[in-house]
């Protein structure tokens, strides 16, 4: 695993469609729904016309965290949902990154939120350490 400012990523053992489909799974195991998919290969290809390799953007969305966040802040949608990200790299391995929620909502001076934050934090952390 690697911390990046924002987030966290790590190369698991896993296909990319594999990948995909453990990231949904063990999201569902912890409140979240999976609210957008975005394929980034096909978007860009199509919209483009442009050769990108394999990519998926998930919005993560957890009801009940982001009720308590949107009640600690009403305009923190801005940051909702959390992504994951699923991508094979230059060498064809595949990778794994979800969003730092506390990192992504430092910017706002709100100790209720950063509590929040860090719930979210600690469940994305929790599901990104079931894969492997």
């Amino acid at each position: 695993m690697t911390k990046i400012k924002y987030g966290f990523v790590k190369i698991v053992d896993l296909t990319f469609d594999e990948a995909v489909q453990k990231v949904i799974e063990e999201l569902k195991k912890e409140g979240f729904g999976v609210l957008t998919e975005i394929d980034v290969k096909n978007t860009l290809e199509t919209k483009l016309d442009v050769h990108f390799g394999f990519y998926k953007i998930l919005g993560a969305w957890n009801p009940a965290l982001a009720h308590r966040a949107l009640q600690a802040e009403e305009t923190i949608g801005l940051l909702l949902p959390c992504n994951v990200i699923v991508y094979l790299n230059d060498e064809g391995k595949t990778v794994l990154g979800v969003v730092d929620p506390v990192a992504s909502m430092a910017a706002v001076d709100n100790p209720e939120l950063s509590r929040v934050a860090g719930w979210m934090r600690e469940k994305l952390q929790l599901i990104f350490n079931q894969i492997t």
